[in-house]
């Protein structure tokens, strides 16, 4: 079982100060074995902060991290999970389903982790599964006149299971919901809904089962 935090779009301090104060109550040092960022971290003081939650850290190039050497991409193996990390804004139009699953393809993964649009989602097709965590602080996403929900995940894979729980922090807090997604061998990789989510009964780190650099 490994623990993964998937996490972004921060744009601290330019358009937000910081992380929700009830986020960083839970993101303690300890639980989490790694962290994948998305970009749009915008300064090296959060992404130290970053790293004292876990020192596994992994964050590719949002298009406002200026000055960084993220990479634009990066691939994590959890065998027989193949995770592929973008930011999303090669992405045209801006969170298109069928441009991440060319992406996908591109990066030969089974999990593809994207940003940009600043709004949570999970979608599940073609034997693969697409996860963007949001905005882990709300920061406005510059393409729609709505606050966005401040969002973040954790994946725990278990082999080819990966339950996600997703944290938003609505009208002051902590909400936790959680997918399950399975890979299936390559012989029946037809489409199936994605499970619903369900309310877990307590939003803390220690309730799911169990560097590259500025």
């Amino acid at each position: 079982m490994v623990l993964v935090l998937v996490i972004g779009d921060l744009h601290i301090p330019h358009r937000i100060h910081d992380l929700p104060l009830k986020f960083k109550k839970l993101l303690v040092p300890g639980k989490i074995q790694q962290i994948l960022c998305t970009g749009n971290v915008c300064d090296k003081e959060t992404f130290d902060y970053l790293r004292t939650i876990s020192p596994d850290v992994h964050v590719v190039k949002g298009d406002y991290d200026e000055g960084s050497n993220f990479p634009m991409s990066v691939t994590i193996v959890h065998n027989p999970i193949r995770i592929g990390v973008v930011h999303g804004h090669q992405c045209i139009p801006t969170g298109d389903i069928d441009s991440l699953r060319s992406i996908a393809r591109q990066m030969d993964v089974d999990v593809l982790i994207s940003g940009h649009t600043h709004v949570f989602q999970a979608i599940e097709m073609d034997n693969k599964f697409f996860v963007n965590p949001g905005s882990a602080t709300g920061a406005w996403s510059g393409a729609f006149n709505e606050e966005p929900v401040p969002s973040f995940a954790l994946l725990d894979i278990q082999g080819p299971i990966v339950v996600t729980y997703v944290y938003q922090l609505i009208d002051g807090e902590v909400r936790v919901e959680k997918i399950e997604w399975r890979k299936e061998p390559d012989n029946i990789a037809a489409p199936k809904p994605t499970a619903p989510a369900q309310s877990i009964p307590s939003p803390t780190i220690g309730s799911p089962p169990g560097v590259t650099g500025w």
